[in-house]
């Protein structure tokens, strides 16, 4: 068994894509346009990420849907090779980091549909550092 991609629903492209990508670092392998099914793919990968496997699959219904419970769905997780510079560049873009990376391993954060994204530390913590060390949490991940 190999692992493909994880699947989220998304209300607007533009503003997924500015996230996952702009922000997040996220490339778009593929897209598919499917006008009888109403819906659009867009398949993302991470810079590990081949063109089938490791994937986010955002999927856009043409036909307005309410959404809701993007939690219950768990979340995604990435790892970074430095934390603390990620989660700088994404508040300097932004996004809020929900659960500080105060330990030098664990962050998370939320896309424009209320998904949550835990970004983790390649191999050890960082050292424990300001600001991101006395950082309280913001909502919920």
């Amino acid at each position: 068994m190999k692992y493909l991609h994880t699947m989220v629903r998304v209300k607007n492209i533009e503003e997924s894509l500015d996230f996952y990508c702009n922000k997040l670092g996220l490339k778009e392998v593929r897209r598919v346009e499917n006008e009888k099914g109403r819906f659009t793919l867009i398949f993302l990968g991470a810079e590990n990420s081949d063109e089938k496997t490791g994937l986010l699959e955002l999927t856009y219904n043409w036909d307005p849907e309410e959404y809701t419970g993007g939690r219950n769905f768990g979340h995604l997780a990435y790892s970074v090779k430095n934390i603390y510079e990620v989660c700088e560049k994404l508040m300097n873009n932004g996004v809020t980091i929900n659960r500080p990376p105060r330990d030098g391993h664990m962050a998370f954060i939320r896309s424009p549909d209320g998904i949550s994204l835990e970004i983790l530390q390649e191999g050890e913590a960082l050292p424990v550092q300001e600001p991101w060390k006395s950082m309280e949490n913001t909502g919920t991940w």
